[in-house]
């Protein structure tokens, strides 16, 4: 059965072996062109001296390093759960995301050293024309790669994908600066315009490493999915005239997995056997819209439901209690 309001995309959405087909293969990608940027980089410095060569070449060795971690973490964010952690092993993305923030804000504060370092005693820039060429093919394999991340993540909605893809977006607008810091300064002459550029690398990877930094920080808090995808929860789970309404609704997401908790009001005439067939058939439906999600579902006989489960826990807009009257089909938070 369709239902509206849901993306192709995003966590849960994929059974868990696509999603890691997905992943592993644009974290090997990433990997080998974090490689080659690397080595050509590395190469271009030592021949021209350039600081804004060295920021450039700093930052891909640590989006060397945050790949590498990526493509590992990808993998075991998609085994299965087993006796030590049985809700599986997703929150080793969000790990990874946060090694990867915190990765950069190193790299940006010794850059931003080396930056002030150099303007106060300028070098003349040599072989400008190799690191240009560097720079431009620099540009061009980023490209490529933020074209297969951005696939990766409509698909999958990995969060260490999307750390990733971070990097080399933030390359990319990086590598244009440069390439204009090592114009100015092998073309016309002003020096200063390399060491200038650095300092201007190193603040836009200070404000990489916050906006990744604080998503890996919201997924290990266990963020609420969106609004949108709560209601279509919802939606899903309502999706029949058995079920009196929906309150308590809990959602996370971990890695490619979701997980979706919530209370069912029912009929308190319908007998075990009954309530069962119609939450697993409420079960059944939402895992039909993700594949990727580990459900749990709680029958409450409406009306009649004493209060119960741990009142610290509930939602405080307005969910004080079980055995509410309000259906989840109407809204993503229902007063229980």
């Amino acid at each position: 059965m369709a239902h509206d309001g849901l993306d192709t995309g995003g966590p849960g959405k994929l059974a868990p072996a696509k999603a890691r087909k997905i992943t592993s293969r644009v974290t090997a990608l990433s990997v080998g062109v974090a490689s080659t940027l690397v080595v050509a980089k590395l190469a271009a410095w030592w021949l021209s001296g350039s600081v804004a060569m060295l920021a450039s070449l700093a930052d891909s060795a640590l989006d060397l390093a945050a790949s590498l971690t990526t493509f590992f973490a990808v993998r075991y964010a998609a085994s299965p759960a087993d006796r030590e952690h049985r809700h599986g092993h997703g929150k080793a993305e969000a790990f990874a995301s946060l090694m990867q923030a915190l990765l950069v804000l190193l790299s940006a504060g010794l850059l931003m050293r080396e930056s002030v370092l150099r303007f106060l005693q300028p070098q003349p820039i040599e072989a400008g024309g190799i690191a240009l060429s560097v720079m431009v093919m620099s540009i061009v394999l980023t490209l490529v790669l933020v074209w297969a991340q951005n696939r990766a993540v409509a698909q999958t909605g990995s969060l260490a994908v999307t750390g990733d893809r971070a990097h080399y977006f933030a390359d990319l607008g990086a590598n244009g600066v440069v390439i204009a810091g090592l114009v100015l300064a092998s073309g016309f002459g002003i020096v200063r315009a390399d060491p200038i550029v650095g300092f201007a690398v190193a603040l836009w990877l200070v404000w990489t490493a916050w906006g990744v930094g604080s998503a890996a920080f919201e997924s290990l808090m266990d963020r609420e999915l969106p609004d949108e995808e709560r209601a279509a929860i919802l939606k899903i789970a309502s999706d029949d005239a058995a079920v009196l309404g929906v309150h308590q609704l809990r959602t996370r997401a971990s890695g490619p997995f979701v997980h979706i908790q919530m209370h069912m009001d029912l009929a308190p005439d319908l007998t075990l056997s009954q309530a069962h067939e119609i939450v697993v058939a409420a079960e059944k439906r939402i895992m039909a819209a993700y594949p990727a999600a580990d459900v749990l579902i709680h029958p409450d006989p409406k009306g009649e439901a004493e209060p119960h489960g741990n009142a610290y826990f509930k939602a405080e807009r307005g969910e004080e209690s079980d055995g509410g009257d309000e259906s989840g089909a109407a809204r993503a938070d229902n007063p229980a």
